[in-house]
């Protein structure tokens, strides 16, 4: 029963189904209660258990009806699809006995039938695919242009490039096995199911380009937004800005209520006769959170600093002892202009000029020396440190060595990054360099992904 339900998890996670460990073995659970028997009721405790959304339930039928057909059964099984081939019982099983002899055997004949034997079992190369290494490889991907590419990298980690070059190695000994016509078929059926599983392989890249464009459509960069878009970003960080607020009261009132102290309240009851009719409160020692913002304002990011200073203004509000600073060679501190005028006349006063110079050219490793020399003794491990940028200083000393020592001061050192991790690392970018000091890096690119690193960062 696991083995089925196992490989058609792997096949709703792969079509955008999600769900965590608790939701699955609670379908192994409620199949083994409800049997077999009956199609419609396995597929109603499943469509139970698994999903979250009514929405996702046209989805999920069809892909339970495509599974379960008698005609597929076992269809991710090699040996069975060789079996249903016409290659009888005795010859498959003659088979598995020569890979499984070859896969403890070093060498390049040994790797073949290794990894032809790692799709014995096709939840065992849907789980590779779906693993955080696999996806790790998949970063930079934003196009189908680059789907051949990406499909090259993935099927070599995969170990499934080294088998074509391998099959060969493999022809004398099936010759030898099985006879000179029988051999020849069977390396001719190895390579169709090697052909069959790049395929499947090429389909999940195709796939993740198709969301990652479709995602990019619903979150346009920054740059790309017109006037009407722009004020409809705004009112987004704005309307984001209110729950934050929200947020911070509602952590301000349970503050000041305190928790049951239950030991207080039960001794307390004793002159009652142990019924509690007083309930006594402790509160536990407040934390006071620092947040401090470095935004770089200078014009590769000029058509995200807009969001992102409002952003820094607003957290001004939540945090106490929030300190704003704006950069592009020089640095500044803004965290009393913020506070002493509206939000739109602080805009515009650091958008114009009004605080650094915006004509000179970016200088990461400047302006980051400059705040460790003037502020660096003043963080400590209740500060949470953000920097905004996309890392690009002209080709000039990025400082990284500044990042890892103000990495070490802070509670946690978060960059935002407004853009797209595919070009990281091009031109004066130092991205990855960057990414390797901090704590973690939080992308910005669009409204959907700062809204998203604005969450992240309250969490924190």
């Amino acid at each position: 029963m696991i083995r089925p339900l196992e490989e058609f998890f792997w096949v709703l996670r792969r079509h955008g189904l999600t769900f965590g460990p608790a939701q699955a073995a609670d379908a192994l659970q409620a199949v083994a209660l409800v049997g077999w028997t009956d199609r419609s009721v396995v597929r109603e405790a499943l469509a139970l258990v698994l999903l979250r959304r009514p929405s996702d339930r046209g989805r999920f039928d069809a892909l339970f009806d495509d599974f379960f057909q008698a005609e597929k059964a076992h269809h991710r099984d090699l040996f069975r699809r060789l079996a249903d081939q016409g290659f009888g019982e005795e010859d498959t099983g003659r088979l598995r006995s020569l890979l499984e002899g070859l896969s403890r055997e070093p060498g390049a004949a040994g790797d073949a039938a290794r990894s032809l034997l790692g799709l014995t079992r096709g939840v065992e190369l849907d789980g590779a695919l779906a693993s955080a290494g696999a996806r790790n490889l998949l970063e930079g991907l934003t196009s189908l242009r680059q789907v051949g590419f990406f499909t090259q990298r993935l099927l070599g980690v995969l170990g499934l490039n080294r088998i074509g070059a391998s099959l060969a190695l493999l022809r004398s000994l099936l010759i030898a096995e099985f006879g000179e016509e029988q051999g020849a078929r069977w390396l001719a059926a190895l390579q169709q199911e090697l052909d069959r599983t790049r395929s499947e392989v090429r389909l999940v890249v195709e796939q993740e380009a198709r969301s990652r464009e479709v995602d990019a459509s619903q979150g346009q960069a920054f740059e790309g937004l017109d006037r009407g878009e722009v004020e409809e970003v705004r009112k987004a960080v704005r309307a984001l800005g209110e729950k934050l607020r929200g947020a911070a009261r509602v952590r301000e009132r349970r503050w000041r209520r305190g928790q049951v102290d239950a030991r207080r309240t039960l001794r307390a009851s004793m002159r009652w006769g142990g019924v509690p009719m007083r309930l006594l409160r402790r509160r536990k020692a407040r934390r006071r959170p620092r947040l401090w913002v470095l935004c770089d304002v200078s014009e590769s990011v000029r058509a995200a600093s807009v969001f992102l200073l409002e952003f820094a203004a607003i957290s001004q509000e939540i945090f106490e002892r929030s300190r704003t600073f704006v950069f592009v060679s020089d640095l500044q501190e803004t965290t009393r202009l913020f506070a002493s005028l509206p939000l739109e006349q602080a805009l515009a006063s650091v958008l114009g000029g009004g605080a650094v110079n915006l004509r000179r050219n970016s200088h990461y490793g400047l302006a980051l020396r400059s705040f460790e020399e003037r502020f660096g003794r003043e963080l400590d491990r209740r500060c949470t440190l953000v920097i905004v940028g996309d890392g690009r200083g002209n080709y000039q000393d990025p400082a990284v060595e500044v990042v890892e020592r103000l990495r070490e001061r802070v509670r946690s050192l978060l960059w935002l990054c407004p853009e797209p991790s595919s070009r990281w690392g091009t031109g004066d970018s130092a991205m990855p360099r960057y990414a390797r000091a901090v704590t973690e890096v939080l992308p910005a690119t669009t409204a959907r992904q700062l809204e998203e690193a604005a969450r992240a960062l309250v969490r924190r």
